[in-house]
């Protein structure tokens, strides 16, 4: 089986916030930042160049590939935020739709500006995956 590519780093994730050229997006990144970090009770750490990755859990999968991934993320992206959080908590389907203004798929969540989202429900998305990923796995 290949590796996986995105891996933890000991970049600084202060110097990778500065150095976003976006005001607005940097800002962006530093609320969603609190969140994770008060959801995960963990401090954030980049992963790869560009991912923002708080807390950590060891995962199975059906195919029998396994490793360690983070519990939740973001990433900024030119003229968007993307926000990462794991499917398969009970009522994701729901808060997505109450969410507001985003694209994306099963796991990511493409934001424009936060001020788009309604952000109490962004902050209980994230915090369902969490606790759903907390629940289903054991910490690496």
């Amino acid at each position: 089986m290949a590796e996986l590519k995105t891996k933890p780093t000991r970049a600084s994730v202060e110097t990778f916030l500065k150095s976003i050229k976006d005001e607005r997006i940097r800002d962006d990144c530093r609320v969603v930042a609190g969140i994770m970090e008060k959801a995960t009770r963990a401090r954030p750490r980049m992963w790869g160049k560009g991912l923002v990755g708080f807390g950590d859990y060891h995962y199975k999968s059906a195919s029998g590939r396994e490793g360690d991934w983070m519990l939740t993320a973001f990433a900024p992206r030119k003229g968007k935020l993307t926000v990462y959080v794991m499917p398969g908590y009970e009522g994701g389907a729901e808060l997505k739709k109450q969410l507001g203004k985003h694209t994306g798929g099963l796991s990511c969540i493409h934001i424009r500006r936060l001020s788009d989202v309604h952000l109490p429900t962004l902050t209980k998305m994230i915090n369902a995956s969490v606790k759903h990923l907390k629940k289903i796995s054991k910490p690496s």
